[in-house]
């Protein structure tokens, strides 16, 4: 059998640019497409190799002078919520995660610009239409879920949707081996809540429920105070030049 192009990756190099994280830094990325026939077959194998998937690019840093990007896992059937992470769990207890097919709304974009306006300012997204993020929500070639997070209401037991509005949304990808969260934004006027955190431990349940080892997580980089959240969640595993190592 002749195997077409698009099932063979072909991966090409980005120019530098300034690093996002480390001041004084520069940046470099390897890319790949995840499209055709094998697109989930080499999706998971480029999760597993710390790539991270943005619509049909899967791509990885590859810095000449910097390691400090390290692609971390957390091991959701061994993982226990320390006293922080109960406080959390408590304060959003009145609120519902609810999984759909990966399709937009105007209710997601116009909570998604709020957080971005809020919250990253100065950043590439901010100036996504409402076009560019429906691209980004629905140009999946692999399994990919949309998780909206509601206050409870009283017929959550018999329908299990959340009422009242949208506070927190991930798109979130269905690996072999796990859950990766692809991107993630809550509604910044409810900081108290810690959203974000709220969304991975709701992410880890999720994949201890549905018998999945891993919940990814992306990069985390010391040094960097955008990322040192991504340390807490342990235990976790970190993809070093050896392979994964288990992080207590």
């Amino acid at each position: 059998m002749t195997s077409h192009p698009r099932d063979a990756p072909q991966f090409f190099l980005t120019a530098p640019s300034p690093c996002p994280y480390l001041p004084g830094q520069e940046e470099r990325k390897v890319f790949t497409h995840i499209v055709g026939r094998r697109a989930r077959e080499i999706n998971e194998i480029l999760t597993q190799g710390g790539f991270r998937r943005s619509q049909t690019i899967a791509y990885r840093p590859a810095c000449e002078t910097c390691r400090a990007c390290v692609s971390i896992r957390v091991i959701a059937d061994e993982f226990r919520p320390a006293d922080s992470f109960r406080r959390v769990l408590k304060a959003n207890r009145d609120l519902v995660g609810t999984a759909y097919a990966n399709r937009p709304s105007s209710e997601q974009y116009a909570l998604f610009r709020r957080y971005l306006e809020a919250r990253h300012g100065d950043g590439g997204m901010v100036d996504m239409s409402v076009l560019d993020y429906s691209m980004m929500v629905e140009d999946s070639h692999v399994e990919t879920r949309i998780i909206e997070y509601r206050r409870r209401g009283p017929d959550t037991a018999i329908n299990g949707r959340g009422q009242g509005p949208l506070v927190a949304v991930s798109l979130t990808d269905v690996l072999a081996d796990g859950l990766s969260m692809v991107y993630s934004f809550f509604d910044p006027a409810l900081a108290d809540r810690s959203l974000g955190t709220f969304m991975i431990l709701d992410h880890i349940s999720r994949a201890r429920a549905e018998g999945l080892p891993y919940l990814y997580l992306g990069y985390w980089v010391e040094g960097s105070r955008k990322m040192e959240y991504k340390a807490r969640f342990r235990p976790q595993e970190r993809l070093m030049p050896a392979g994964w190592a288990r992080v207590e």
